[in-house]
């Protein structure tokens, strides 16, 4: 499928997907939504990509936020409608048996930020700005940023970012845990790409069931938790790669992971 908005590229296991929109800094529109949530659908159905990167076209941004010139005029249940979109598509990819990392340049605001909180691993330049500027504009966030945002972050940290609209350096968004790795500007691509080829080189089952425990985890009670650890510890030794990564170690070779 050919997408105006969007674009893939495939590659040692790896799916690149591209924003490209940098005219609008990589502005978050219905169409780029749409592309968006059709190439994450798709991939789950793509068993040789093991994980996913998201990128935004240029140098400016990584998404500088949704798109506010088709926002402007939008009524009540447009505006509704735009929102269950930008959380279907967050839905999408948290729920992704694939581990997603987000390479930060630029800006990364409102629903750009929001886009990169659904992601596994979050990897920003020194020189990126992040935030959710939506309060200045009027409006609340709509894509997820006022129920992630406190789980990443904390309750009060969080109320501070969404309640001023402040634009926060990468640095601060590293030290407050928004950023899992902060990098050089010239080492961002090198070291994003150096990690997504380290996770595609692991068993592909047991990345998909790490990312499951640790999300499902997070809503529900330890002891509830610790039962699907258990059950899902346990169903992993009727796969060919814990046969495999073990006899690998024993052997003391590198384990041939195949996914199975």
């Amino acid at each position: 499928m050919t997408y105006k908005n969007v674009e893939l590229t495939k590659k040692d296991g790896i799916a690149w997907i591209t924003i490209n929109r940098p005219q609008a800094l990589n502005a978050l529109n219905s169409q780029t939504l749409s592309e968006l949530t059709s190439i994450v659908t798709d991939l789950e159905k793509d068993t040789k990509s093991k994980v996913a990167v998201l990128k935004g076209a240029g140098d400016k941004a990584f998404i500088a936020g949704a798109d506010i010139k088709e926002m402007h005029n939008m009524n009540m249940l447009q505006a509704r409608e735009f929102a269950q979109h930008g959380h279907a598509l967050i839905n999408t990819i948290r729920s992704s048996r694939i581990p997603y990392i987000a390479m930060i340049h630029g800006f990364a605001l409102g629903g750009g930020c929001e886009l990169m909180m659904a992601c596994d691993i979050t990897i920003g330049s020194k020189s990126a700005k992040l935030g959710q500027p939506e309060i200045n504009l009027g409006i609340s966030p709509g894509f997820g940023g006022t129920q992630n945002l406190p789980r990443l972050v904390g309750r009060a940290k969080a109320k501070e970012l969404l309640l001023t609209g402040d634009i926060i350096s990468a640095e601060e968004a590293y030290r407050i845990g928004l950023l899992c790795q902060l990098v050089d500007d010239e080492q961002l691509e090198e070291t994003t790409e150096k990690l997504a080829k380290k996770i595609a080189g692991k068993s592909s089952v047991q990345t998909n069931f790490i990312k499951a425990l640790v999300n499902k985890g997070a809503d529900i009670d330890m002891s509830t938790a610790s039962d699907m650890e258990i059950a899902y510890f346990s169903s992993g030794f009727s796969t060919d790669d814990q046969k495999e990564g073990m006899a690998a170690f024993l052997e003391k070779r590198k384990p041939e992971f195949k996914g199975q």
